[in-house]
């Protein structure tokens, strides 16, 4: 660390505009590192107390994730998918958990997902678990439940209730109550609750109680050890992601968020700031050339430029941290509003990840003021005060070859992208616009003279303004580069994040409107009655019903290693028949009047994808991890927008913990609307796509926020850097007004100047999000990618905005 000298004081207490926009650019690299950082942190360290297994210090359950490995050698890696619902443990476990040395007793604990005769949703439990949660042992009043009988929170004992469960409507006798006041809970008999959870032979978790004295250490070794490698053994808050699971989601999708998007934001943060201090470093050039012809060293210029830095970046770190927060902060609450994050899960602000944003900070600010001064220090003092004067044209003998490096990668990425389907094509894609955006960066003088030359020759048909803007941009390249590739960031990043969505969003739309010919579409998220279909179907006026469940499954795709995809699907109650009649999958090959126990009828691309066709088996994961390969009877165009595997409810109904449909499509007679109302919500195939695309909108908010993020900072950078450079160019301006030319064209010339940057900035920005979402949306959708244009309008408006702005107010400031 280098102690601060006193030129390089002087310069930062004479001169602080110098300063002022590699400030600026700091504490925004700032700000952006450290609010990921902690989103990053808080998915690593997050923890809820247990609240339902708060006195069973041991729990064990089932690992809910798919462990594969894939690559092979040096290059192979452990990679988890989270299964799409909940994973239970064989029944037979529940023995050998009690069969522990230090275990008092080991019990089932059942989740069944009810319905009341009011059509009130609750959760029945076995009574079994009153053991290790409240009330305890004993009804408040009456008896433990037999079978055939229930404890409930309200009634009366001896009052008989209806419950519609997974297994079917049954009739309960109210055998005692329990529970606190206001609750819903209700308690079956162990028998019972097994029967009717739809999962015969399955048990959600077992919590273990352990006998006096002995530790919970050493009971969770123990029954780890008795049940083997079938289940995981869970302690302390790690129980309460088995109570739970969008914890643990939630802790993923914080990871991925802090992680993948964090890793992009930060790094063109970092290399956002890195360039404005070069830019900062290259507009003193003339300082450092006179201060090397009154003798200073090369050390002595490189250390000055050093503690320059060093003066700036700490606290501009420091105070970058503060919005930093707060956008970690407000960005935490959306997602929890949002009911991505559970209640119980608080943002984690801890040091760490301020320090390492700090830390960044500095050493970007050092790297790239060490490479800035590199030439600056080194050079002869006779010819840095040539340079000084005129910029220099000579490439970088870095910088070049790593943007042709990057240029031919990008162009490689993209035709791979384009060669591919489905989610290889997105994530081919998503290569192809780091690649680009360095390959600009690195070409940067190069490509503003391109620009320069291309779009100067319209600008010296408009006299003598025009004229001189076109002069001024070709002969500073490097000036001109460095103003264009923040703007290019922002018009490719956000372009990519916002027409990604818009693409696949206008796809599934279309799809879903034309594959939807039901007149009359019943909906309940939570879950239709269980025997919704047959009183559907049962109604005047209906001819054909037809129940959808909506989930996922994982299938795992061919190459190096295992690698599953999550494919979405429908389980269908009826026939293949029926549903030809209210949902046109456009059928390609085969037919779904096949579809039968143990088929399935698929998206064509995920077909491609697996290399199947119909008649072959597709190798599948159901959404519990069951293994399955139904054989494939139809394939199908519309998987986007309704689901890529369509499957028989009966297969399916075992392995979801909420098996009800949630969708019922009919085509019926308008006076059928009325008895249809009773199962829920009831609308036309029109509303129906409505509904499903605000659904959609809200779920893409999290895109919108990575662009507003993304392109908010590279907006802010590109004002920074235009600001940076007309105020550099003080005397200039002053020259020009010497020599006679008037304000006013002094202004029309640097308006026309920033029409040019902000031209070239968006054409290469939409030539980059083209280069990207073109492939990614054939991949995805089979079409090409849909860009509003009032959205694109106002994308390029606001940077033409923004472009004037900051150069126009600069500018009239200068020539005051």
């Amino acid at each position: 660390m280098h102690t601060p000298n006193g030129l390089a004081r002087a310069a930062l207490r004479f001169k602080p505009s110098a300063f002022a926009g590699t400030f600026v650019a700091l504490l925004m690299a700032a700000m952006i590192v450290s609010a990921c950082g902690l989103l990053l942190a808080t998915g690593l360290t997050a923890s809820v107390p247990p609240q339902r297994y708060a006195a069973a210090p041991v729990v064990v359950a089932a690992d809910q994730s798919l462990h594969y490995t894939i690559g092979s050698g040096e290059d192979r890696d452990d990679e988890s998918l989270a299964f799409p619902d909940r994973v239970r443990l064989d029944d037979s476990l529940v023995a050998k958990a009690a069969s522990a040395p230090g275990a008092a007793a080991a019990i089932a604990d059942l989740a069944v997902p009810v319905r009341t005769g009011n059509n009130v949703r609750v959760t029945a439990h076995t009574w079994a678990s009153t053991a290790f949660t409240s009330p305890g042992t004993k009804p408040a009043s009456g008896t433990a439940p037999r079978p055939g009988e229930a404890v409930t929170t309200t009634g009366t004992v001896g009052e008989r209730i209806t419950l519609d469960t997974p297994g079917g409507r049954r009739e309960f006798r109210i055998s005692g109550t329990a529970g606190a006041p206001g609750s819903s809970d209700i308690w079956l008999n162990d028998a019972d609750a097994r029967t009717l959870s739809g999962h015969p032979g399955k048990v959600d978790a077992i919590a273990v109680l352990p006998k006096p004295g002995t530790s919970t250490a050493t009971l969770a070794a123990q029954v780890e050890r008795a049940v083997g490698r079938g289940a995981l053994v869970h302690t302390g808050d790690d129980r309460a992601t088995v109570e739970d699971g969008t914890i643990a989601q939630a802790k993923e999708m914080l990871v991925g968020l802090g992680g993948s998007f964090g890793g992009v934001a930060a790094m063109v943060a970092v290399f956002t700031a890195a360039g404005t201090v070069a830019l900062s470093v290259g507009q003193r050039r003339r300082e450092y050339a006179l201060l090397r012809a009154i003798g200073a060293t090369p050390r002595q210029i490189r250390r000055t430029i050093a503690t320059e830095t060093f003066l700036v970046a700490p606290l501009a770190g420091l105070l970058g941290c503060l919005p930093g927060i707060a956008l970690a902060t407000w960005w935490f609450g959306r997602l929890r509003d949002k009911g991505a994050i559970p209640p119980g899960v608080d943002l984690s602000l801890t040091v760490l990840p301020l320090a390492i944003a700090v830390a960044t900070t500095v050493l970007t600010a050092l790297g790239a003021g060490a490479a800035a001064a590199r030439r600056p220090s080194k050079i002869k003092p006779g010819q840095a005060l040539a340079e000084s004067a005129v910029e220099s044209l000579r490439p970088g003998w870095i910088r070049t070859p790593l943007g042709v490096l990057s240029l031919v990668g990008g162009c490689a990425c993209a035709g791979f992208a384009a060669s591919e389907t489905g989610e290889n094509a997105a994530n081919a894609a998503l290569g192809v616009v780091l690649l680009f955006m360095l390959a600009v960066a690195s070409l940067g003088p190069q490509l503003a003279r391109v620009c320069a030359a291309v779009l100067g020759l319209p600008l010296r048909a408009t006299g003598a303004s025009g004229s001189l803007a076109a002069a001024n941009t070709r002969t500073n390249a490097r000036r001109l580069a460095s103003a264009i590739t923040p703007i290019v960031l922002a018009m490719a990043f956000s372009s990519v994040l916002v027409f990604m969505h818009t693409s696949e969003d206008k796809a599934i739309e279309d799809q879903q409107r034309a594959a939807i010919i039901a007149n009359r579409v019943v909906t309940d998220p939570a879950g239709l009655p269980s025997d919704a279909v047959a009183r559907a179907a049962a109604t005047p006026g209906v001819e054909t019903a037809v129940g959808l469940t909506r989930t996922s499954v994982l299938i795992p795709d061919g190459g190096t290693g295992y690698t599953p995809r999550e494919a979405s699907v429908q389980g269908v109650t009826g026939t293949g028949a029926d549903l030809a009649k209210v949902q046109d999958l456009g059928v390609r090959a085969g037919s779904l009047a096949a579809l039968a126990p143990g088929t399935a009828a698929v998206d064509s691309s995920l077909a491609d994808a697996a290399h199947v066709r119909p008649g072959d088996r597709l190798a599948l994961l159901l959404p519990d991890g069951t293994k399955a390969a139904p054989k494939i009877v139809a394939t199908y165009e519309r998987g986007l927008g309704l689901a890529q595997v369509t499957l028989p409810q009966g297969d399916l109904k075992a392995h979801l913990s909420a098996p009800n449909p949630t969708t019922l499509l009919a085509r019926a007679t308008p006076a059928a609307a009325a008895p249809l109302a009773a199962l829920g919500h009831v609308t036309d195939a029109a509303g129906y796509a409505t509904a499903q695309s605000t659904d959609r909108a809200v779920n893409a908010w999290a895109n919108t926020v990575m662009a507003a993020v993304l392109g908010g900072f590279a907006a802010v950078a590109a004002v920074n850097t235009l600001v940076m450079t007309v105020f550099d160019r003080r005397r200039e301006l002053g020259t020009l007004r010497l020599i006679g030319t008037t304000r006013r064209q002094v202004l029309s010339m640097i308006r026309w100047e920033a029409l040019l940057v902000v031209a070239a900035g968006v054409v290469i920005g939409t030539a980059i999000a083209l280069a990207t979402l073109v492939p990614m949306m054939n991949g995805l959708t089979g079409h090409a990618p849909y860009v509003p244009p009032l959205l694109y309008g106002s994308f390029a408006g606001a940077i033409l905005v923004l472009g004037l702005a900051a150069t126009g107010l600069p500018a009239r400031a200068a020539l005051k």
